[in-house]
């Protein structure tokens, strides 16, 4: 985590480790004219690296790869002590994805981003084809609970794609993002192909308004509609990734034991700071007390403390902000009903941001806790009647990123996981597929508008533009050209009837 200190020359972020609140660096917050700058560089450097093809492009990122994997364990632990989550999932999460994202585009990127032909059904003697033109330089807004994941991810696509970078990490986490650009250059990238500016908000305002060919936001929802507002009074094309709600429908007939595992690790991983953590369980009355018992001793196994030690499950909270939340959503629950089987309070014994893993039952569908995001380590568990009654309370929600089914029936749950109104429906998985570069990675309602990841993510990253071209030279003038006639038209509906009538069809 990070705050900021005025000194006489200049503003800096001061980073903390959340777990222990030692200091762990600072950088300096960069000024409105300096990140006019650093576009500006950007854009220079932007053009002699699109003249690569995307092949050569995720060949140079390769040599970034290597450095992530042999300097793995200093990264793991660099994660760990400015964001607070544990070092195993500073490696599951942020660095192992990351390498696997290198190292999947740098193979494919050119296969995945040659010209694609569009074969014409009706005007046979003409061609067309799309073909892929990188944007120039992409903005990313990055948030503070995947520190190096998300924007590194984005940074990685955005360059292979044939762009420039103008990275603003999040005010929390700053100093991981200054490591990565390091690499990078270190790795033999051009130091002015990839940009960082540090600061809050106002940073981010002044890059969108320095008006790059694109940005990526990730982060609230509220914080998301500013910049799409922004964006869209400028007209620059923008991705945002805005947060969750992600409903959890236990059938009667799922495997307890797996499902009971994926919601402990669904609900606490980075102590619950994922927009994709199951923030809400629906238990039909058949199976809650079995699911709610056996849930909570498995809480009680997780070892909560020291991020940076092997044996530790859960870790610290990143934003000290967040505590207060997660402990309003809590008491107000208890207030309207809510039982606290296990957690529930902030952890005393410690001088850092940690927050007791806690799982809730006896919720309703109107409670605080079941219909507002909580960012922190609270499974709410509410009973059901019915998986009927599961889908319909699961689909009440305004955010619509990720959502889980868990059943032994794979045919149902697949037909249950595509009436489920969110982005990514997961049958007995939770969270994993940001992880895996092959799928989408999305939003519906407020969580979002446009997406990362996959064959189209790569795409869109560039412009999409057409090119349409004739096949057979030599003739002179198209039958619907001047001059209009009797004749031409009567053709043209003779052509029409032929092509359309019954027969044809």
């Amino acid at each position: 985590m990070a705050r900021s200190k005025t000194t006489k020359q200049s503003t800096v972020l001061e980073s903390y480790n959340p777990a222990t609140g030692e200091p762990l660096g600072s950088v300096p917050v960069t000024s409105p004219d300096e990140v006019a700058e650093s576009l500006a560089l950007a854009r220079r450097a932007q053009r002699r690296w699109a003249s690569l093809s995307p092949g050569e492009r995720g060949a140079r990122l390769k040599e970034f790869s290597k450095i992530l994997l042999r300097e793995a364990d200093d990264v793991c632990a660099r994660i760990s002590a400015e964001n607070g989550k544990t070092r195993q999932e500073a490696l599951i999460t942020e660095v192992l994805p990351t390498v696997d994202l290198i190292n999947y585009y740098g193979k494919r990127a050119d296969k995945f981003l040659k010209p694609k032909k569009i074969p014409l059904h009706l005007f046979k003697h003409r061609g067309s084809y799309i073909h892929y033109v990188p944007r120039g330089v992409v903005g990313i807004i990055a948030p503070w609970n995947f520190p190096f994941a998300i924007p590194i991810g984005e940074t990685i696509c955005a360059l292979i794609a044939g762009n420039a970078v103008v990275l603003k990490p999040s005010e929390m986490t700053p100093l991981i993002a200054a490591y990565a650009r390091s690499a990078m250059i270190r790795s033999g990238l051009p130091a002015d192909l990839f940009q960082i500016i540090q600061g809050g908000p106002e940073v981010g305002k002044a890059l969108v308004e320095a008006e790059p060919d694109m940005i990526c936001f990730t982060g609230s929802v509220n914080g998301g509609r500013k910049v799409a507002e922004a964006c869209g009074a400028r007209l620059i094309p923008c991705v945002t990734e805005l947060g969750g709600k992600a409903p959890a429908i236990i059938c009667p007939d799922a495997d307890m034991e797996r499902t009971v595992s994926a919601l402990a690790w669904g609900g606490f991983a980075n102590s619950g700071q994922v927009c994709a953590s199951v923030e809400r369980v629906y238990a039909p009355a058949s199976i809650h007390d079995d699911l709610v018992n056996r849930l909570v001793k498995k809480v009680r196994e997780l070892r909560q403390g020291d991020p940076s030690s092997f044996d530790t499950d859960v870790g610290a909270i990143c934003l000290p902000q967040q505590m207060d939340v997660v402990q309003e959503l809590i008491d107000d629950a208890v207030a309207n009903g809510a039982v606290v089987e296990c957690g529930g309070n902030a952890d005393s014994r410690s001088l850092g941001y940690f927050f007791e893993p806690t799982v809730l039952s006896n919720v309703n569908q109107n409670m605080r806790v079941a219909r507002e995001e909580i960012f922190g380590p609270v499974i709410p568990i509410i009973k059901v009647d019915d998986v009927e009654t599961a889908l319909e309370y699961a689909n009440d929600s305004h955010l619509g990123l990720t959502a889980y089914v868990f059943t032994r029936d794979r045919r149902k749950g697949r037909a249950l996981a595509e009436k489920v109104e969110a982005g990514t429906v997961m049958v007995n998985d939770v969270m994993s597929t940001y992880g895996m570069p092959e799928t989408p990675w999305h939003g519906i309602k407020n969580s979002g508008i446009g997406f990362v990841h996959s064959e189209d993510g790569l795409r869109g990253m560039c412009q999409m533009r057409h090119v349409h071209y004739e096949r057979i030279p030599g003739i002179r003038r198209e039958l619907w050209w001047y001059p209009y006639s009797r004749k031409t038209y009567q053709g043209i509906m003779k052509l029409m009837r032929v092509a359309f009538s019954k027969r044809s069809l």
